[in-house]
């Protein structure tokens, strides 16, 4: 009885102190939108920005992490030989650049926060940020770029049989369980250490 009444006491005291605080308060400075209890912003887990030092640029504007990177640009050859050309439309995106991406643009189509991180995530919550998420195209119908019609795409079809052994994965899928919109242009890179790391949460609510 005396360990049971610990046990909800400290709970409470959880719930009283830092985790309500943390639950309670926005962690993003103009979005009035707390977190839920597992974290999650809208939707989205939050990610840390990787640093400048542990990026290796691939061409003007776009950076991954190298083993992301080698990776990819290997994934980019076998698709070329089986006559696909993707094209990679993003990768890296600081913390910065998502913030002017969420906000300017929400204003620019008056969406609400809510629906605005249904089709990009917050400042610190965008797997981007971490240097291991690409937006990839299909170099032959670049009207379908991030666009759900991507998926019609033999870029997309490709990628859906072949991605997995590059070790990238689509993070949102249709009906996925962040309520994030379908994106099927949208993969991550999880064949690393700190990768897996970083994207288990993620990993972990659709288990």
């Amino acid at each position: 009885m005396l360990f049971s009444a610990l046990v909800v006491g400290g709970v409470a005291a959880l719930l009283t102190g830092p985790l309500r605080g943390l639950l309670t308060t926005p962690p993003v400075q103009g979005l009035n939108a707390r977190l839920t209890a597992d974290g999650r912003l809208l939707g989205h887990f939050p990610y840390p920005e990787a640093p400048a030092n542990s990026l290796q640029s691939l061409s003007p504007g776009i950076q991954l992490r190298p083993e992301a990177a080698r990776q990819l640009q290997a994934m980019l050859r076998a698709a070329a030989t089986d006559g696909v050309e993707l094209v990679v439309l993003s990768s890296f995106r600081p913390v910065a650049l998502q913030r002017q991406l969420f906000f300017d643009i929400k204003a620019e189509r008056n969406q609400s926060s809510r629906d605005r991180a249904r089709v990009s995530a917050p400042p610190g919550f965008s797997e981007h940020s971490t240097g291991f998420a690409v937006d990839l195209g299909d170099h032959a119908v670049p009207q379908t770029n991030l666009s759900t019609s991507f998926d019609q795409t033999n870029a997309f079809r490709w990628l859906m049989r072949h991605a997995a052994r590059y070790h990238y994965q689509l993070s949102f899928p249709q009906g996925n369980a962040q309520g994030v919109s379908y994106e099927p242009w949208h993969w991550r890179f999880e064949g690393s250490t700190e990768a897996l790391r970083l994207f288990e949460p993620a990993q972990r609510l659709v288990r």
